[in-house]
């Protein structure tokens, strides 16, 4: 039996798609950034179920109050001397210290002449904020703007500023353009983002603090109990024999600690970790493998039970239950994994074909059987199982989480125990070692249960740190949010787009074709500069009532962004996700990015067809039966047309060249565009590309005088 290697888990990593490296804390700053955050996790915990008597939006001062100095704690300035490795300077210290102060000042019950007075004062003089509560908005301001550059990079903050110049500057806009407004000053701005429901306290933090962290938390616990090491495990033992099997492995692995980290780029360097040595003992060159591990992970934050974080805002801003969002997502991840899994299986030939991989896949030692592991580890799936059950039964999506976590807690016992008990002393996914006493007999010592206690506790606290940089960017989005309600500025910008795609045709298919293109492109060069939450609120806030004046429905026209928003983690210059792999794979990032891509392809044409036709919306499970079944069936065999055309390979026939590529190509576009009269053109132009195939492959035969 062969021991798969440790899983690097992604708060051990330090990377997530939102993120800059954290430091490597140490010493007192590590214990109170430590407690602290367990602090902010144990609140978000009490939260759900005994609410702060003041209000949600209370509750968020004072998350942010205690959130945002972490940040200067726990991630570098890069300021050159200023700036510290290993441990926060005093500039940190100092910066943390007025980020306390500022966010919690509109609830302190402390009288400052015409200022402070506690909560209620403060929300009384919202649109007539004293001097001090302007200089307290606008200090708030560049805190959070300074936050979100050492999470994320300065392309955001820009943006930011950018938008800010256009709510300060509007006015000097000459009048006749449509974007030119009044112009805000000073004390407007401030009250937008300081004293109102759409700035800093507004709807991306209040999905932050009330959502995204729970669920951060239950991945962290999740990953703390083993679970991460015993998905990787069954991906290796069930497919350990079969052809494809390295590249089914991989994908296999990607989809199931994506739903742990929720991360792409985390899921991608983690999953490279392990499975990197099969892929390459396979045949699979560093570039190809590199990409397919990065399609793969990013398609675990599109896919249920717990989708990325931009999906968590989809249903805050269509006041829809979130298991309505996970249902819409359902038949998007078969196609986006069925499109993978379709290149795994092509790739696999392909590489067989030139000699590329070994003989027999299954030489060296077997892993152990896929039934054995279920059946001992198993269990890790009841969580998840847990998750969908009590959101199908009714249950708020916060307790659901806050349930499956606890859920998760308890199984990390018997994880223990039982991998202890097949060799004393392995270290477990979380880097805990069971004693020998538990392992031999089931009965944990005193100092064991401590040990166990604290391990869990620090998972929580990691679970929050990591949360972090998704905090920022929220509070960070707000200045976005606030601007463009404050200017009308979504609106405008939204009939420019839709006027843009009418300069070609008055026909409103053209116009929505056209509009929903130049909002793809759109999208995904957004993507390209800020991370997936921020470009979800802007991208909803400027291209979602674009698409809502043709008549789009708000659940396509949410998906469309999301699906777009989330993808720019695959698209090149500036994948992420594809840069992580090929860090593990000692690949070339370009080449990489491009492969990564090829395997992606599906996820960038599946969203157009939710806002092409009305027929598009069966793909998210909408409408009747018969009609979901229909269109489900055409983008299958359209994601597997497209698949053959960027493969080069038809399944059953062989290595094909251009022209029946470009029919198959040509067959896979038509099929995705959900109307009977073009599916049925779809079916017929593939037939005649398997066709052509066919008569590729006999003239080859003949020509070379193989059998």
């Amino acid at each position: 039996m062969s021991v798969a290697p440790p899983v690097v888990t992604a708060a051990e990593l330090g990377v997530d798609d939102e993120e800059r490296p954290a430091r490597s804390l140490s010493g007192f700053p590590a214990r109170l950034v430590g407690i602290v955050a367990l602090a902010v996790a144990l609140l978000s915990i009490w939260q759900v179920f005994r609410p702060l008597a003041q209000g949600s939006q209370y509750y968020l001062v004072v998350f942010l109050g205690i959130a945002l100095p972490l940040v200067y704690l726990s991630y570098r300035s890069w300021w050159g001397r200023l700036d510290r490795a290993d441990a926060p300077s005093v500039l940190d210290w100092v910066l943390a210290a007025i980020a306390l102060v500022v966010c919690l000042y509109p609830i302190l019950p402390v009288t400052f002449g015409d200022a402070g007075g506690g909560y209620n004062a403060f929300l009384d003089r919202q649109g007539m904020l004293a001097p001090l509560d302007v200089a307290m908005g606008g200090l708030l301001l560049v805190l959070v703007l300074e936050a979100c550059r050492r999470t994320t990079g300065v392309i955001l903050p820009i943006v930011c500023l950018v938008f800010l110049a256009y709510g300060y500057y509007g006015g000097l806009l000459p009048q006749d353009w449509a974007i030119a407004h009044a112009g805000l000053d000073v004390d407007q701005i401030v009250d937008a983002l300081y004293n109102s429901g759409s700035g800093f306290y507004g709807t991306p933090l209040d999905v932050a603090a009330s959502y995204i962290v729970l669920f951060t938390l239950y991945g962290a616990v999740l990953e703390f109990s083993g679970a991460a090491r015993f998905f990787v495990d069954l991906s290796v033992s069930l497919f350990r024999r079969s052809h494809s099997a390295a590249g089914r492995t991989a994908v296999a692995s990607g989809f199931l600690l994506g739903t742990v980290s929720g991360s792409g780029t985390a899921t991608a360097v983690s999953t490279g970790a392990v499975t990197w040595p099969i892929l390459k003992r396979a045949g699979y060159r560093p570039e190809q493998a590199g990409g397919m591990l990065a399609a793969a992970g990013v398609g675990a934050i599109l896919s249920p039970p717990t989708l990325g974080v931009a999906a968590f805002i989809v249903a805050e801003y269509l006041d829809v239950s979130y298991v309505t969002v996970l249902g819409w997502a359902l038949i998007p991840t078969l196609l986006y994994y069925l499109g993978i899994l379709l290149s795994v299986e092509i790739d696999a030939r392909r590489i067989h074909a030139e000699g590329r991989a070994p003989a027999d896949l299954a030489d060296g030692p077997l892993p152990t059987p896929w039934w054995k592991l279920l059946g001992r580890f198993g269990y890790h799936f009841s969580s998840l199982i847990v998750i969908v059950v009590l959101l199908l039964a009714g249950v708020s999506a916060t307790r659901a989480v806050v349930y499956a976590t606890a859920l998760a807690l308890i199984l990390a016992v018997p994880d223990r125990m039982l991998r202890a008990r097949e060799a004393t002393g392995v270290v477990s996914s979380s880097g805990a070692t069971a004693t020998k006493q538990a392992a031999t007999t089931g009965v944990w010592t005193r100092k064991t249960l401590l040990r166990f206690a604290f391990e869990a506790l620090r998972a929580l606290s990691l679970g929050m740190r990591s949360a972090l940089p998704v905090v920022a960017v929220c509070a960070a989005a707000g200045v976005i949010t606030a601007m463009t309600t404050k200017t009308g500025l979504g609106a405008q910008l939204a009939s420019l787009l839709v006027r843009a795609g009418s300069v070609l045709s008055d026909d409103p298919a053209v116009v929505l074709a056209t509009t929903a293109l130049l909002a793809a492109i759109a999208l995904s060069l957004l993507g390209l500069a800020v991370p997936v939450t921020a470009s979800f609120v802007i991208g909803w806030v400027i291209i979602g009532p674009a698409l809502l004046d043709l008549h789009v429905a708000a659940p396509a026209a949410a998906m469309f962004v999301f699906y777009f928003s989330v993808l720019s983690e695959v698209t090149p210059p500036t994948a992420l996700a594809a840069v992580g792999a090929a860090a593990v794979t000692g690949a070339k990032a370009m080449p990489t990015m491009w492969s990564a891509l090829r395997y992606a392809l599906p996820a960038f044409l599946v969203p157009l067809m939710f806002v092409l036709t009305d027929s598009g919306q069966h793909l998210l499970g909408r409408g009747a039966l018969l009609d979901v079944l229909w269109v489900t069936a055409a983008a299958c065999v359209g994601v597997a047309a497209l698949a053959a055309a960027t493969g080069g390979w038809i399944l059953g026939i062989g290595a094909v060249g251009a022209v029946p590529r470009v029919l198959a190509g040509a067959a896979g576009l038509t099929l995705l565009y959900p109307h009977p009269t073009a599916t049925a053109i779809g079916l017929g132009v593939l037939v005649v590309a398997a066709a052509a195939g066919v008569v590729e492959r006999v003239r080859h035969r003949k020509a070379t005088g193989t059998p």
